[in-house]
C-alpha cells in the first residue's frame, strides 16, 4: 500500500525521461501519446534504453551495448487505475520478457493504493548462454522489485517536500462527452477488467472472522480475497465456494488475481461437470480397494492437521490398476481429498484456529521396481495432475519414510508434475533415521504413531498382492474408455504356430538396459531375446498378404524380422535364456546390453521346436496356419530402453545420486543414512 492513489501516480511520472535512482535506465522517448475526448484516459507509449549489467564477453557475442524495451502506460482517471505493460524489443526472437504492473484504489479505503506486479521470461536461444541469461534476468528482476518501491517512496517524499501531499481527483467537465477505455485503446491492457472493477459494493471481512477461519492476511491479500469472491458472485450463478477454498487458489498463485481466477474457474467447472461436490455421498469404494488399498486417515499431527497415512511400499499398484482401472483409482483419490477438506473444517472448529491443509505420511518400505510399472506410473501422474489443479495448497507437509534405493527413480518421474510450492513441503528420510532428532516425533505425537513404525496404533493393513483372478481384461478396460491399454503404452500382437512375433531395438550405448513388460492373454508362448550386429530387414511387400509380410488380424499384429536364411550362433546370438510363459501370466524383465547393435525380442508359439527359429516359414505357410485357431496366441507388451546414465542411477550398489532440477540430491549408503530434502 502506498499513501494516496493520486500521489503515487504523480510520483511515477517523475521517473521519466531518465531516473538517476536506476543507473541502468539510460534514456526514454515518447513514441505516441493519446488522450480521450473527456480527458479521462491518458495513454503513453515509450521506448526505453537500458544498459544491462551483463558480462563484457556476453555483450561482445550479442553485439549490443544497450537493450531497448517498449512500454505502454494507460492511466484511467475515471476508474483510478494505471496499467503498465512492457516487453523487450532487443533479441525478441531469442528472449521474450513481458511485464505487467498495475496501480489501483484499495476496495475498502479509496485513499490507499494497491500495487501489483508480474513478469514472465521465455528464453528460446541465446548463443549457448541460455542459463547465464536466465540467472542474470532473474537476479536483476528480483532486485528491481525492491528498488521500485524505494523509488516511488523517494518521489513521494520529494512531492511532500514541495508541499504536494494531495492531488485532487479527476472530475469530468460538464460539456465533455463520456468516454470509456474502449474508445481509445486498441488492445486491452488488463485481460480481466472485472477483477479490478472497484465501483461495485464490497463487503469487508470481519477481523475476528479472518483470525478464526482464515489465518493471518496482509491488507493486500485480504483485498484480493474480497475482490475475487465478489467477482465470483457477479459472474457465477449458483454455489460460490467458501472463503477458505478461494484463498487456497490465491495462495497457489502468490495472490496473482488473474492467474488465481483462471485456475479457480477451471476447477469450479470441473467440479460441476463431474459432480465432485456429491462425491462423498455417491462414491462407494470397490471391495478390492477395501481389501488391498494401504492408506487411510488417522488422527492429526501436532499442529492439528488431519493426518493421512499411505503404505505405498506395501501396495500392489499394478494389481490395483489391472483390477480397477485408472478411473476408479482416480475417483478414490478424489474422495480422499474431499474427505480431507471436510476434516480440515472439523479440526478448525475443534482447535479454534484455521486448519486449511493436512499432513501426509508415506511409508516406502517395500518399494521396488515393480512399483515403477509404466501404466501404474502413468496413472499416478494423471492423479497428480488432477489433484494439483483442483486441490492446491491442501497439503501442509509430506513425510516420506524409509525411502529405498529405488525411490530416486520414482521421484525423477513424478517430480516435474508437482508444483514447486508443494515440493517445498516434502521431508524425505531413508532407513530408520526418522526415529531420531528432527524425525517423526517432531511432527506426530507418540501416541498416534502406527505399529509398523514402532508405535502402538494398528491402523493401516499391509495390503498384499491383488489376486490375478480379479484382473480385468484389456477389452473390459477399453470399453470403459480408459486409455491405459489403448494409447501408445501397450501393443497387442498375435503369435501363430510357425510365425513368432518379433520386435527390434537398436542400441547405441552398450551399457543401456532393455526392459519389457508383457501379458500372455491367450495360449502359451516362449520368450527369447537375441542380438545381431546386422539390422534385420524391414518386412517386405508380398502380394499374398496385401502389403507387407507383417500380418494384421483382428486379434493383433504379427511381425517377423529374423530372416529365414540367418543361422543362430552365426548371424545372431541368444542373450537371454528362453522363458516359457503360460496363459494369464504377467512378465516383467530387463537386460543389460553388453554390445551395441540390434536386439530382437521374440514371442514364439510354445510347442514349436527350438530349432524352428532358424528356419522361419514363408508367408504362404503362415497364412495357412491362420486357419487353425488353436495355433494362435496373443500377447500384450510394452518395451523401453533406459540410457546408461539412468541405468547407473537405478542400479549403482553403494552410492546413489540423482539430478532433479533445480536440486541435486545424493545419498551414500542409503540403508543407514537419513536425509531430509527441502525442495
Amino acid at each position: 500500500h502506498l499513501s494516496k492513489l493520486s500521489c503515487p501516480l504523480a510520483a511515477y511520472e517523475r521517473r521519466f525521461p531518465t531516473c538517476h535512482l536506476i543507473p541502468m535506465f539510460v534514456d526514454s522517448e515518447v513514441l505516441e501519446e493519446t488522450e480521450s475526448e473527456d480527458g479521462s484516459i491518458h495513454q503513453v507509449q515509450r521506448r526505453c534504453k537500458l544498459d544491462v549489467d551483463a558480462p563484457r564477453l556476453l555483450k561482445r557475442i550479442a553485439g549490443v551495448d544497450y537493450v531497448y524495451f517498449s512500454q505502454e502506460n494507460t492511466l484511467n482517471k475515471r476508474e483510478r487505475t494505471l496499467h503498465i505493460e512492457s516487453h523487450n524489443e532487443t533479441f525478441s526472437n531469442r528472449v521474450i520478457i513481458h511485464e505487467l504492473c498495475s496501480y489501483s484504489a484499495h476496495p475498502e479505503n479509496d485513499d490507499w493504493t494497491c500495487f501489483e506486479q508480474s513478469a514472465s521470461l521465455d528464453i528460446k536461444s541465446f548463443f549457448g548462454f541460455e542459463s547465464t541469461v536466465e540467472k542474470m534476468a532473474m537476479k536483476q528482476y528480483a532486485s528491481s522489485i525492491k528498488k521500485g518501491k524505494e523509488i516511488i517512496e523517494f518521489y513521494l517524499n520529494q512531492l511532500e517536500e514541495e508541499g504536494i501531499s494531495h492531488v485532487p481527483r479527476w472530475t469530468p467537465s460538464l460539456d465533455a462527452p463520456f468516454s470509456s477505455s474502449s474508445s481509445v485503446t486498441t488492445k486491452p491492457v488488463c485481460a480481466t477488467p472485472t477483477l479490478l472493477q472497484l465501483e461495485l459494493p464490497v463487503t469487508p471481512l470481519d477481523a475476528d472472522y479472518i483470525k478464526r477461519y482464515l489465518g493471518d492476511l496482509t491488507p493486500l491479500q485480504e483485498s484480493c480475497l474480497i475482490r475475487l469472491r465478489q467477482w465470483l458472485q457477479e459472474s457465477h450463478k449458483g454455489k460460490i465456494p467458501k472463503d477458505e477454498h478461494i484463498l487456497r487458489f490465491l495462495r497457489a498463485r502468490d495472490f496473482n488475481m488473474e492467474k488465481a481466477r483462471e485456475i479457480l474457474c477451471q476447477s469450479l467447472t470441473w467440479r460441476k461437470q463431474h459432480q465432485v461436490d456429491y462425491l462423498l455421498e455417491t462414491w462407494t469404494s470397490p471391495q478390492v480397494l477395501n481389501d488391498y488399498y494401504t492408506g487411510g486417515w488417522h488422527h492429526h499431527d501436532k499442529e492439528g492437521r488431519p493426518l493421512y497415512i499411505l503404505r505405498l511400499g506395501q501396495m500392489d499398484t499394478k494389481g490395483l490398476v489391472r483390477a480397477l482401472g485408472e478411473e476408479s483409482l482416480l475417483r478414490h483419490v478424489l474422495s480422499i481429498n474431499e474427505e480431507g477438506l471436510r476434516r480440515c473444517e472439523e479440526n478448525t472448529k475443534v482447535f479454534g484456529r484455521p486448519i486449511s491443509c493436512w499432513t501426509c505420511l508415506v511409508d516406502l518400505e517395500g518399494l521396488n521396481m515393480r512399483h515403477l510399472w509404466r501404466p501404474g506410473v502413468k496413472a499416478l501422474l494423471r492423479i497428480i495432475e488432477v489433484v494439483e489443479a483442483n486441490y492446491p495448497e491442501t497439503l501442509g507437509r509430506l513425510l516420506i519414510l524409509r525411502a529405498p534405493r529405488v525411490f530416486p527413480v520414482l521421484w525423477t518421474l513424478v517430480s516435474p508434475f508437482i508444483d514447486e510450492n508443494t515440493r517445498k513441503k516434502f521431508l524425505i528420510y531413508a532407513g530408520n533415521d526418522y526415529q531420531g532428532p528432527g524425525g517423526l516425533l517432531d511432527y506426530i505425537d507418540k501416541e498416534v504413531i502406527p505399529d509398523f513404525l514402532g508405535g502402538e496404533c494398528m491402523v493401516i493393513p499391509e495390503g498384499g498382492l491383488v489376486p490375478k483372478s480379479l484382473y480385468r481384461t484389456a477389452e473390459e478396460l477399453e470399453n470403459e474408455d480408459i486409455s491405459l491399454w489403448t494409447e501408445t503404452i501397450y501393443q497387442s500382437a498375435s503369435v501363430f504356430k510357425g510365425a513368432p512375433h518379433e520386435v527390434v531395438i537398436e542400441i547405441i550405448d552398450a551399457s543401456s538396459v532393455i526392459t519389457w513388460d508383457f501379458d500372455v492373454c491367450k495360449g502359451d508362448v516362449v520368450f527369447h531375446l537375441y542380438h545381431s550386429k546386422r539390422a534385420p530387414q524391414t518386412p517386405r511387400k508380398d502380394p499374398l498378404v496385401g502389403q507387407h509380410s507383417s500380418i494384421t488380424t483382428p486379434g493383433g499384429n504379427n511381425v517377423q524380422l529374423i530372416d529365414k536364411s540367418w543361422t543362430l550362433g552365426l548371424d545372431y546370438s541368444m542373450v537371454e535364456s528362453p522363458l516359457t510363459c503360460k496363459e494369464g501370466e504377467s512378465v516383467q524383465g530387463s537386460h543389460v546390453t553388453r554390445w551395441p547393435g540390434f536386439y530382437i525380442l521374440q514371442w514364439k508359439f510354445h510347442t514349436m521346436p527350438g530349432s524352428a527359429s532358424t528356419n522361419l516359414p514363408r508367408v504362404d505357410d503362415v497364412l495357412a496356419s491362420l486357419q487353425v485357431s488353436s495355433h494362435k496366441c496373443k500377447v500384450m507388451y510394452y518395451t523401453e530402453v533406459i540410457g546408461s546414465e539412468d541405468f547407473r542411477l537405478r542400479f549403482l550398489p553403494s552410492t546413489l545420486s540423482f539430478q532433479c532440477a533445480p536440486v541435486l540430491l545424493s545419498l551414500t549408503n542409503p540403508s543407514s543414512t537419513s536425509f531430509c530434502l527441502f525442495l
